[in-house]
């Protein structure tokens, strides 16, 4: 019994699955997958080899404005202005005319004073639901605000 089983399950298998017809479209269906999946390495290596080009792309964007900077800086080391801020800062000369105001440091009052003034607000911060936030500005209930 079982022998005879196997036999027209064989038999069926080979006459209804292994067609030529079945046998042309999985062949096909190979073929055609492995074409798709080329194509998705294909456009991956394309994508990555983009990312790369514009990375260096801007690393020679980068190099190219350190140069123009560079070179702006040596034209400007070689300015009379340049020469005589470098002149007065290292030797502490003067162009005629000037004069130098010494200022006593701050006293503990003025540096307590400032302090004060930096904590306090010159504004009062009204806390607010998000709610309400959204509904005033939606509908506008912050024109009464500030009109006031």
């Amino acid at each position: 019994m079982k022998k005879i089983n196997i036999r027209r399950i064989y038999y069926r298998f080979r006459h209804e699955y292994l067609t030529l017809n079945n046998i042309v479209i999985v062949i096909a269906f190979i073929i055609a997958a492995n074409w798709v999946w080329g194509s998705l390495q294909m456009m991956q290596r394309n994508f990555s080899l983009q990312k790369e080009l514009d990375d260096k792309s801007r690393q020679l964007i980068v190099a190219q404005l350190d140069t123009d900077n560079a070179k702006l800086e040596q034209r400007y080391y070689k300015t009379d202005e340049y020469k005589e801020l470098a002149v007065r800062q290292r030797l502490g000369l003067v162009t005629p005319g000037e004069r130098l105001l010494v200022l006593p440091p701050n006293s503990d009052a003025v540096k307590n004073a400032d302090k004060v003034a930096a904590t306090k607000s010159s504004f009062i911060v009204v806390k607010t639901s998000n709610f309400n936030q959204w509904m005033n500005f939606l509908f506008g209930g912050n024109n009464i605000r500030i009109s006031k």
